[in-house]
Formats: structure tokens, C-alpha cells, sequence
């Protein structure tokens, strides 16, 4: 096991890492070594901690935590872009989360990260065809996690939702890469239409906690939605948006507001396009 890891260790820097902080709080909290020992030490690959960590989280008395890691491994095993995702999503995290000093954090603690590479399993399994058990794992992550995610949604990667109390997003609904949400966002319909009928959000974007995205519109790259807000029109890239309905308040900021993380609304001084 130890040459196994030390070989994928040496070209997995983000896993490296992870293996080096979890030796120190082993270290530093002992009563933590079984947690991290099972959940990190004793697994070769981000990939097989990953699939540990949702097995055990979302197993009950309706699918066991053997049949659940089953799945996990097979998904992992056959698409290396769930891993690659889900190395995005951890740096997303350190990055931007002031809370987050480990990459190890998010695996072990942090409900909307494990929430999210719960959703890119159950999406996995959308895609090839296994739609009843992919409502079970959205049905599980809602249970256990508070996050409900249409396993058909499609979402980019580096992606932080924070906090992560009560996020919804539907089943026609896109996020694209480097998107930073906190709790109780919704992208959501807005009636019951049943084609594409929910929000299409562009690169960079951040939301506000509480905002509510609605209907089949399109946000653009880098802009920034308000806490609290209800969209329900087009939002120019580059552009923050607040109030209910919302309305164009001003520039975005920054090029990045989904790395800034900043939800003042004053001082918007984005560089024109």
C-alpha cells in the first residue's frame, strides 16, 4: 500500500497533499486517527477516498455501503473526469472559503463539497443510462446533506457551494466552470413547463446567499447576483445584479467574482468589455 501510494502520490499533487496533512492531524488529534485513517490513509487514490467517504455517507437500510462503493469505484473507474472534477472542486474550496486551511477540509467536513461529487456520481449515472439509481443518490444527498441536485443538471467544474443549507438545482439547469454559490441558492422553473425550463449559468459567476434564479435564462460570464435576489431576466456578463426582481446595479467588480468572493455592492468598477 505505501509503494502503491507513494507511485500516485508523486504525480497527484492534490492527493500528495491531502496524505501529508492527514499524517500531521493524525499527529495533532489523535482521536481522530480511525476518521482519517479510514476515510484518507488507507486508500491509494483521491478516487477510492472519494468513493469511501459517499458510500458511507449515504448508505441506510435501503442500499448498503458496500453496494454504494461499488457504485462509486465503477464511476470513477470508467470516467477519469469525475476525479479530475472533483480535484477542481477541492482547490475551488481552498481558494476561496477563508474556513478552508487544509485540502483534506472539504473530504472530510465539508457537506457542500461532498454534497457536490455525490451529485457528479448520481449525474454520471444519468448519462449512462441508470436514471432510477441516480434518483436514489439525489434523493440521499438531499436527505443527508440538504442539497437538492437534479442528477441531469450539468455543472463545470471548480465549482464552491458554501455552507450549503438548502441549495436547488433542476434538472435542465447549467453551471459552468468556476462558479461560487452560498446557501440557499435556487435555479429553478418558474411554472410547469416541462422542456428546458431552467437557468444557464456562465463562467466565474458568483451568487449570493438566498438568490433565486429562475426560469430559462441566461446569466453571463463574471457577473455577480446579490444576496437575496430573484432573477428572472437575462443578466449581461460582467454585471451585478440585485433586488427582487433583480435589476443591473452596476459592473461586476473584478474579472473574477466567483474568486474575489465579494458581495458588497459598492465600489463596482469592472473594466469595460
Amino acid at each position: 500500500m505505501g509503494e502503491i501510494r507513494a507511485k500516485v502520490s508523486a504525480v497527484d499533487p492534490v492527493w500528495s497533499r491531502i496524505c501529508a496533512e492527514a499524517l500531521e492531524a493524525v499527529r495533532d488529534e489523535p482521536l481522530l486517527g480511525a476518521l482519517i485513517h479510514a476515510g484518507l490513509l488507507h486508500h491509494p487514490t483521491m478516487e477510492r477516498a472519494l468513493a469511501y467517504r459517499f458510500s458511507l455517507k449515504l448508505s441506510s437500510g435501503e442500499m448498503s455501503e458496500q453496494i454504494l462503493r461499488e457504485i462509486a469505484d465503477q464511476a470513477y473507474g470508467s470516467d477519469p473526469e469525475l476525479g479530475i472534477a472533483a480535484r477542481a472542486d477541492l482547490v475551488a474550496v481552498f481558494e476561496r472559503d477563508p474556513a478552508c486551511h487544509r485540502f483534506l477540509q472539504p473530504i472530510l467536513f465539508f457537506k457542500g463539497y461532498q454534497a457536490l461529487q455525490a451529485y457528479r456520481i448520481a449525474h454520471h449515472l444519468w448519462t449512462t443510462g441508470r436514471r432510477d439509481l441516480s434518483y436514489f443518490v439525489q434523493m440521499r444527498t438531499s436527505e443527508v446533506f440538504g442539497v437538492d441536485i437534479h442528477p441531469a443538471a450539468r455543472i463545470g467544474k471548480g465549482v464552491m457551494i458554501d455552507h450549503a443549507h438548502s441549495i436547488v438545482i433542476g434538472e435542465t439547469a447549467v453551471v459552468g466552470d468556476n462558479v461560487s454559490m452560498l446557501h440557499s441558492v435556487t435555479l429553478g422553473g418558474t411554472g410547469k413547463e416541462e422542456q428546458d425550463r431552467h437557468p444557464k449559468i456562465g463562467n466565474g459567476v458568483l451568487i449570493g446567499a438566498g438568490a433565486k434564479v429562475l426560469g430559462n435564462i441566461h446569466v453571463g460570464d463574471n457577473s455577480r447576483i446579490a444576496a437575496g435576489s430573484v432573477v428572472l431576466a437575462d443578466v449581461p456578463r460582467c454585471k451585478t445584479v440585485a433586488g427582487v426582481p433583480a435589476r443591473i446595479v452596476g459592473e461586476a467588480g473584478c474579472d473574477q467574482p466567483s474568486v474575489r468572493m465579494d458581495h458588497r455592492l459598492k465600489g463596482c468598477d469592472c473594466a469595460p468589455d
